[in-house]
């Protein structure tokens, strides 16, 4: 397993807890908005910054999101 999917499935377990809700519900919800490809992929800037760094920033790409869809 690559060092990205370490840490994805850590940042995604990590999230869940944070939101007090199932790993595979998060992952739902990232697949439904189709930003789960871009949190992947921004494994070069989350893992060296704060967790919280990263829940802040998901939390507002979430929210764009979904702003989109009403």
């Amino acid at each position: 397993m690559s060092k990205e999917t370490v840490f994805f499935v850590y940042l995604l377990e990590r999230f869940a807890q944070y939101k007090d809700k199932f790993s595979y519900e998060i992952l739902d919800q990232w697949n439904e908005l189709g930003i789960t490809d871009l949190i992947y992929d921004m494994y070069e800037i989350y893992h060296c910054e704060r967790l919280q760094n990263a829940f802040d920033d998901i939390d507002a790409l979430v929210k764009e999101k979904q702003a989109e869809l009403v």
